[in-house]
């Protein structure tokens, strides 16, 4: 009757220990399946955000650009001056920075650099100069084209 009523008491216990490793594989599942579940929102929300922020540097590239072309179709000429001078020292920069370059060796004439930077100057200079000519001092170096 011991033997019986031990043997009753390993197979409860048995049972129960597999009910419970059981149970705990499926907790174990449900939270790696709700982990990947975040993991992929994350990666989706992640998307979403660069693609907005894309979409909206493209959108104030294209502003910039045509705020630019309205200046050169109004005889601006400094504008594409400007432009230029802007493109080249992004991708100069770009080229500097690139991880596998230790030295950068290019040949070319730094007075264009020189002179892009001063024609940046030179529109910054006419666009704060014409609305204050009075105060500036730049606008008092600067010699005026309509007098």
């Amino acid at each position: 009757m011991a033997r019986q009523m031990k043997a009753e008491r390993d197979k409860r216990a048995n049972i129960l220990e597999a009910e419970g490793f059981r149970a705990a594989e499926i907790l174990k599942a449900e939270g790696e399946k709700q982990a990947a579940i975040l993991e992929s929102e994350g990666r989706k929300e992640a998307a979403y955000r660069d693609a907005e922020a894309r979409e909206r540097q493209a959108e104030a590239e294209g502003k910039a650009t045509k705020m630019v072309s309205d200046a050169i179709s109004s005889g601006n000429v400094q504008a594409i001056n400007y432009f230029v001078a802007q493109k080249y020292i992004d991708a100069l920069g770009d080229i500097a920075s690139a991880r596998n370059s230790k030295v950068l060796l290019m040949p070319l004439e730094a007075s264009s650099v020189i002179g892009a930077v001063g024609g940046i100057a030179e529109i910054a200079k006419e666009a704060f100069g014409a609305s204050d000519k009075s105060t500036s001092p730049a606008s008092s170096r600067v010699p005026d084209s309509d007098s």
